[in-house]
């Protein structure tokens, strides 16, 4: 168990990373692509914090509810990308 928190604990730092990358993409372009990406690397980062001390279990319904979320958040960052780009 000990090793599975270290892990978690090193995920959730490098998730935090990336959404610091993405942040600062953001600030340059200010391309919304940008921000949910690192909305959704925050959401990533607390997931894998509250995997590391689970209260009700890793498969717990809302560590899936949370997931959820996050992928949402990169789909439609996503399709809203797509959509925009084929605007004249």
């Amino acid at each position: 168990m000990q090793i599975n928190a270290w892990l978690n604990g090193a995920i959730f730092m490098a998730a935090m990373v990336i959404a610091l990358f993405f942040v600062r993409y953001w600030r340059q372009s200010r391309d919304s692509l940008f921000i949910y990406f690192a909305i959704a690397f925050v959401l990533e980062g607390v997931h894998r914090l509250l995997q590391a001390w689970p209260a009700d279990g890793p498969d717990a319904p809302p560590s899936y509810l949370l997931r959820l979320v996050e992928y949402g958040l990169i789909l439609v960052a996503i399709v809203r990308k797509n959509r925009r780009s084929g605007e004249p």
